[in-house]
């Protein structure tokens, strides 16, 4: 794992990012990115970087090199990356202006769109999807599980542009029907996922979506569903 800190004009702070390259490719390859957001999470929770090597030994996974990017505490993720968080705007400005250039200067990747992802669970992926279809030339896949979904998302799927289209691998758990969120109240997440993936469907987008049977809000559902997520998107 290497650290690598980057300071961040749009967001006006210094970001971690916490690079992952699998043990078992070669330095003379090229590599896919995947830029998680809630980093820590997926790295800790998720056993994201155990699960890329055993991919990448079975062939389930093609050069991947995973970076995670956390945040401070549940409010500052709030901010950062809910469709009307005071930073969310930004946040995306720093992944797209800064973030990728910085990989793209370090890392021997394809350097095109296709070849990004973006990763993200509840709020992350929202995020995740939000970023990635403003920005389809920087980012052509997103891993969404159990995203937030509120009509500004769906208005986003409606008016996005399909000249480059985005590829999606979207999990939501059949019990996610009351879910704790952060401002302490409670929300139906099923629901506005359904009609999510009703929107991706309508706009032609490429898409892989799945119902987890009894799956309710929390890693213990996400982290068994990340290794076909990343072998849907990644081989």
């Amino acid at each position: 794992m290497m650290d690598e800190r980057l300071d961040s004009h749009y967001l006006e702070e210094t970001m971690l990012l916490k690079i992952y390259v699998p043990e078992s490719v070669s330095s003379l390859d090229t590599y896919r990115l995947a830029i998680m957001q809630d980093g820590d999470d997926y790295y800790q929770l998720g056993r994201a970087a155990t699960l890329s090597d055993r991919l990448h030994e079975n062939g389930d996974m093609e050069n991947t090199i995973l970076i995670g990017i956390h945040y401070q505490d549940k409010y500052d993720r709030q901010q950062k990356y809910h469709p009307n968080g005071s930073q969310q705007k930004a946040y995306m400005s720093f992944l797209v202006q800064e973030v990728v250039p910085f990989l793209d200067e370090r890392l021997p990747s394809s350097q095109v769109g296709h070849s990004r992802a973006l990763i993200g669970d509840s709020l992350a992926g929202t995020l995740a999807l939000m970023t990635a279809l403003k920005y389809p030339k920087t980012f052509g896949n997103v891993i969404m599980q159990s995203p937030y979904v509120d009509d500004t998302v769906l208005d986003t799927v409606t008016k996005a542009q399909t000249l480059h289209p985005v590829s999606t691998y979207h999990t939501i758990g059949t019990d996610e029907t009351t879910v704790h969120t952060t401002d302490g109240g409670q929300a139906d997440f099923l629901t506005p996922n359904r009609q999510l993936h009703e929107h991706i469907k309508k706009k032609g987008l490429p898409s892989v979506y799945h119902e987890l049977e009894h799956g309710n809000h929390t890693w213990k559902y996400w982290q068994d569903d990340l290794k076909h997520a990343f072998a849907a998107l990644f081989n």
